[in-house]
């Protein structure tokens, strides 16, 4: 807690920086600016919202739950052409293609996922298992991530999330994939599978638990409060989960990511995405090596206006960390659970 060192992180095989005692040090950087506060619940300019007009001309729906839709602007196309050969093997490309979705996970764009109720919380859950089966059936991998908060990248207040199926596996896939097929392999039992028992019975990082599911700050964690949201079976996909896990993955989500609005009492900021087996041509092969995870990364570090940036030493030598996950991790636990804008005056 008090002195530099390093840790492993055996998901994506490298390490991280602990330095602790930097946390201390004086702010004089940047400030950010909070998330507004006074989102309209329905704006017919607002592209996301139930009615309104999108930049390719489509009107959406008068939706009431969840409503999926192509990406007007989409990275991925699924008639993209081959790049062509390469005349140099340090000049290499490769085809991409995919289709990319969006999804509202609510009709007010004033609502995000911790104010929402249990029940719409699980349809967001439902929705997302039933694109990853869908796409899933052709593409090798179905990326499901929410980008929260303008500091995040995020164009727009509404709540909504993203999915990018692809034709290739992605890096961070690949490397997974690696990895934990290679624990598997050494030590019999899938990595995240034994992560989890491990942390359950340490206690030390875990914020949140239930019957199904454990949230911990990972020993590993590069992010100030970053999360690592596991279940405690061994089961490699969203669409392979049970009703009651289904349900008691709400209640967890809702659980963490309340004592993250909590945490300096403002919509908290964040990139989160699943991970799972890959899909597509996978689905016939033994994908034993994988279990089904979500990883948060939120970006403050200090208060609502300060955030942890990844510049210098983190881009030219390695992921570097000021406040412990221990110490994040019990800060996290300590926070109520009844939302600070749903407290009794």
């Amino acid at each position: 807690a008090e002195h530099q060192h390093t840790r492993y992180n055996p998901l994506r095989d490298d390490w991280v920086l602990v330095s602790a005692h930097r946390v201390k040090r004086p702010w004089q950087g940047q400030l950010e600016k909070p998330p507004p506060d006074d989102v309209p619940r329905w704006d017919p300019k607002n592209p996301l919202c139930p009615g309104a007009t999108r930049a390719n001309g489509e009107v959406n729906p008068q939706y009431e739950g969840t409503f999926v839709f192509p990406n007007d602007f989409p990275a991925l196309q699924p008639d993209a052409p081959e790049p062509g050969d390469s005349d140099h093997p340090l000049f290499r490309a490769a085809a991409a293609r995919g289709v990319c979705k969006v999804m509202c996970f609510h009709p007010w764009s004033d609502l995000t996922l911790p104010l929402m109720s249990l029940a719409e919380i699980r349809a967001v859950i439902d929705a997302w298992a039933e694109l990853s089966a869908e796409l899933g059936a052709s593409y090798p991998w179905v990326q499901i991530f929410e980008n929260k908060g303008a500091m995040m990248g995020c164009s727009n207040p509404h709540p909504h999330c993203q999915v990018w199926a692809s034709s290739f596996l992605p890096n961070e896939a690949c490397l997974e994939d690696r990895t934990q097929r290679q624990h598997l392999s050494q030590h019999g039992v899938p990595m995240l599978l034994e992560y989890a028992e491990q942390e359950a019975l340490r206690k030390e990082r875990l914020v949140v638990e239930n019957t199904d599911w454990l949230v911990v700050v990972p020993y590993w964690a590069t992010w100030p409060y970053q999360t690592l949201l596991l279940p405690r079976r061994h089961v490699c996909r969203l669409q392979d989960l049970r009703e009651g896990e289904r349900d008691s993955l709400a209640s967890i989500m809702q659980r963490l990511l309340i004592k993250y609005d909590n945490l300096f009492e403002v919509s908290f900021p964040y990139s989160m995405g699943w991970h799972g087996a890959p899909t597509g041509p996978y689905l016939e092969e033994d994908c034993g090596h994988w279990q089904l995870h979500a990883h948060y990364y939120p970006p403050l570090l200090r208060s609502a206006t300060v955030r942890k940036f990844m510049v210098g030493y983190e881009m030219l030598a390695q992921a570097q960390r000021d406040l412990t996950p221990e110490q994040a991790a019990e800060r996290l636990r300590s926070l109520p659970e009844v939302h600070y804008k749903q407290r009794a005056k």
